[in-house]
């Protein structure tokens, strides 16, 4: 099988679901513990999100092949970034990476199609939504992607930074999400694609009638897939 880098620490709390996802998932398919080797290099949250606020792209896409290059010499056959918002810099990281990286948009759009769906709310953090780097990696697959008013896109980053980003479950954000989920079914969105590693712990498939589209859950599974193909 081949070797799993996780680039972590974007956040803490998704870079557990991830690990979680691949081994649990690898158990209850084959039913051992054999599953692949899993290195993972958390940063340093707080740098990111500094940049993120200071439109600093170019410093966190460095950093991010720095420690994906690492990742690789360490042993990792290929990568994966954990963390929705970061992928706003994917391609570069890539050119600048020698090893594979799985594309958290990618397989989310894969998803989408397989489910049949063309339209989706998109919710995530205020640049996953107000930038255009998910929407037209799911556009230029035929699915339309919309996102919320600018209001409530601010409303819900901070609900990612400062809450969920530190493990910190409320019922009143809930409810904002859910109403949010609700316009944007009015507006014609079929699936809601959850384009935050950490809003699932948020809002589960129990509080939706739409079907949800975790992302990172998605990209755990891709990565688990192509692990177990055997390395060239």
């Amino acid at each position: 099988m081949k070797k799993i880098g996780i680039l972590g620490g974007l956040s803490p709390e998704s870079t557990a679901l991830y690990y979680t996802h691949i081994t649990r998932t690898y158990t209850a398919r084959f039913g051992n513990y054999a599953f692949p080797e899993i290195l993972i290099y958390s940063v340093n949250f707080q740098k990111y999100v500094d940049w993120q606020h200071s439109g600093q792209w170019q410093e966190a896409a460095r950093d991010m092949a720095e420690a994906l290059e690492r990742l690789h010499g360490a042993g990792a056959d290929f990568g994966l970034i954990s963390a929705n918002t970061m992928h706003m810099v994917f391609e570069e990281v890539q050119r600048a990476v020698h090893m594979p990286l799985i594309s958290i948009v990618q397989a989310t759009a894969e998803s989408i199609l397989a489910a049949g769906l063309g339209s989706v709310g998109l919710l995530g953090t205020i640049f996953t939504m107000r930038e255009r780097f998910f929407r037209e990696g799911l556009e230029r697959r035929g699915i339309t992607a919309l996102v919320p008013e600018p209001d409530s896109q601010e409303r819900m980053n901070d609900v990612i930074y400062k809450e969920l980003c530190r493990g910190e479950i409320r019922t009143e954000s809930r409810r904002l999400f859910l109403d949010v989920i609700e316009r944007l079914r009015a507006q014609g969105a079929q699936g809601i694609v959850l384009g935050c590693t950490e809003i699932p712990l948020l809002v589960e498939p129990q509080h939706c009638e739409l079907p949800l589209f975790n992302t990172s859950l998605l990209h755990a599974a891709k990565a688990l897939d192509f692990a177990l193909q055997s390395p060239e």
